[in-house]
């Protein structure tokens, strides 16, 4: 069986994409999906800070087209995005809250409770609030979820789980890896990440 490792952060649009679909590209490939929750600040910062220059000064004829082509992606798999008046978000909170979900086998519902909340209605998902009602949805003890968050532990998993990906080569969100080494970036490379899947077969 082939391993798809899915690296990601819920405060990137793209990821957002790419998460509605990733489910179903590894059960047509019979692949074995490995959710991999990450802080992507922390990987901007040590790899990638180029990012933060380009959001200060964005190129206006670029940014004009990301905003058509992130409502083509979105159109094409029947979703809705719109733009958060918070952006960036701090997402430490929600993806500390993936680690946690993990222990209940709550991860993937999660993780669309808070993507939809911040990239579906413009959400907070910094906010407690926000995440008691992402807890809800997915099925979870709000108050539970909210008190896993400060453990020692969920904390060293996503730093270990960021740190990884930077020592793999990954630089942004989301990143994918087929079979450990073979490692894909973005919701526009999932094609062929389907391919490479279908070759491990």
């Amino acid at each position: 069986m082939a391993r798809l490792e899915f690296f990601y952060d819920c405060s990137s649009p793209w990821t957002y994409l790419a998460f509605h679909k990733i489910g179903g590209v590894a059960r047509a490939h019979g692949a074995e999906l490995i959710w991999r929750p990450i802080l992507v600040g922390g990987v901007f910062n040590t790899v990638n800070d180029t990012v933060y220059a380009a959001r200060e000064k964005p190129n206006p004829r670029k940014a004009k087209y990301a905003s058509k082509d992130l409502q083509d992606w979105a159109r094409l798999y029947g979703l809705t995005i719109g733009w958060p008046r918070v952006f960036p978000v701090n997402s430490v909170k929600a993806m500390r809250g993936a680690i946690a979900a993990e222990e209940r086998g709550a991860l993937p519902a999660w993780s669309r409770a808070c993507f939809e909340a911040y990239w579906g209605r413009d959400e907070d998902i910094s906010q407690d609030a926000v995440l008691e009602r992402a807890a809800e949805r997915a099925g979870l003890e709000p108050a539970w979820l909210l008190a896993r968050l400060a453990a020692p532990e969920i904390k060293e998993k996503l730093r270990k789980n960021t740190d990884e990906l930077i020592d793999r080569g990954g630089f942004g969100s989301p990143t994918l890896f087929v079979n450990g080494t073979d490692m894909y970036f973005g919701n526009d490379r999932l094609p062929l990440v389907e391919a490479a899947l279908a070759r491990a077969r």
